[in-house]
């Protein structure tokens, strides 16, 4: 039988890792044969929380679903008339998205409203507890995930950090599905051509917005190591900065890695994405602490192989010696990974497991796994 599913959380025209999944998600409930509408942010960040250029994306929004631009994440009246026009929609269950504590007011606002009408609430927990602490990060986090019914964690650290403020949550872990937002793959050749470099270069990428906790410094320290160094191999760095780039564009200098390093340090539109992925040989995410990351997922999509550390829910993703590797958080486990890749000649046979193994993060697993956590709190 045919449902109507509300989404809360970002979407077009705003920008980003968490848009792209929410209209992803709803595509695939729409596919499903449900009928789904996302109900979004007109005002999203302060400054001080979004260091990056802007919050939208350039071509504005062209989506075809349908996105309602309602929430002022600092505006109570808004939360009052999103909660009434989520109402009036008369939707069969909730699912919003929590990523910040300071998003916990307007959500957990919106939530409890919808709960006091009977409506069933499900909160997609990218963290519990951010990656960046602040003050007051506990009470709110407690705030908003009383709003809820039930919750889904993309990474099984996510379900654990949930029970330190819920007894006995009624939680699922889903993983995070894999994007196809991005295009077709195109060939090596081609990609290498569009970004300026030679077919036969030794190329690995990191991808995403840069800050202190995603450990680019401990990749341009691995750079630095002769092993990589004898091997030549070049990283492409593809992201905003979302702090001071001064220590990380130091560290290129002192370590003497300048022309072997590509900066394309902006925001990447969907349309170029394919292009950074398919031109590297190897995605390194030398994270220090994660859940779970969009990033592998796009990897998988292009058939890639990965590097990823140790920490949070990257290792369930990444099949370490099958399609990547999982290191230490430490520069010279990171270059004997990166060293074993092209001296082994891995490449191949990794991206072959990748291709594989991917079959597990479709989308209408996400869906159907979504829909019977709904059955069990119903």
């Amino acid at each position: 039988m045919s449902k109507k599913i509300i989404i809360i959380g970002p979407a077009s025209p705003l920008r980003g890792g968490i848009a792209d999944f929410n209209e992803a998600l709803a595509s695939a409930i729409t596919e499903a044969g449900h009928l789904c509408i996302l109900f979004s942010f007109y005002y999203q960040y302060p400054d001080f929380l979004f260091p990056g250029k802007t919050q939208y994306a350039a071509s504005g929004n062209n989506s075809e679903l349908d996105i309602r631009s309602t929430i002022h994440s600092l505006n109570p009246l808004s939360w009052t008339s999103t909660a009434r026009q989520i109402l009036n929609e008369k939707p069969d269950f909730v699912i919003v998205r929590f990523w910040l504590p300071f998003m916990a007011p307007a959500l957990g606002s919106i939530c409890r409203k919808l709960r006091k009408k009977g409506i069933k609430v499900i909160a997609i927990t990218d963290n519990v507890i951010p990656h960046e602490r602040r003050p007051g990060d506990k009470l709110l986090i407690r705030y908003f995930l009383k709003s809820c019914d039930a919750f889904i964690s993309m990474s099984k650290s996510v379900l654990k950090q949930l029970s330190q403020f819920v007894a006995d949550p009624k939680a699922e872990y889903l993983p995070h599905p894999i994007y196809g937002i991005f295009g077709d793959p195109v060939s090596k050749q081609e990609a290498r051509k569009f970004l300026g470099h030679l077919p036969a270069e030794r190329i690995i990428l990191f991808f995403g917005f840069i800050r202190a906790y995603k450990g680019l410094d401990l990749v341009l320290d691995a750079m630095a190591e002769e092993k990589v160094k004898r091997l030549g191999v070049r990283l492409i760095v593809a992201g905003e900065f979302y702090e001071d780039d001064k220590p990380y564009l130091d560290k290129i200098k002192v370590n003497g890695i300048e022309d072997r390093v590509d900066l394309h340090t902006r925001f990447i539109p969907k349309d170029e994405v394919k292009y950074f992925f398919c031109a590297s040989d190897l995605v390194v995410q030398p994270y220090r602490n994660a859940t779970q990351s969009g990033v592998t997922q796009i990897a998988y999509h292009f058939n890639k192989p990965m590097l990823v550390t140790k920490v949070g829910g990257l290792p369930e993703i990444v099949d370490h010696g099958m399609s990547g590797y999982v290191t230490e958080v430490d520069p010279g486990a990171i270059a004997d990974s990166i060293t074993d890749f092209y001296t082994a000649d891995k490449e191949k046979e990794f991206s072959e497991n990748v291709a594989i193994q991917k079959d597990r993060f479709s989308w209408s697993t996400f869906v159907s796994g979504i829909f019977k956590l709904h059955e069990r709190i119903s």
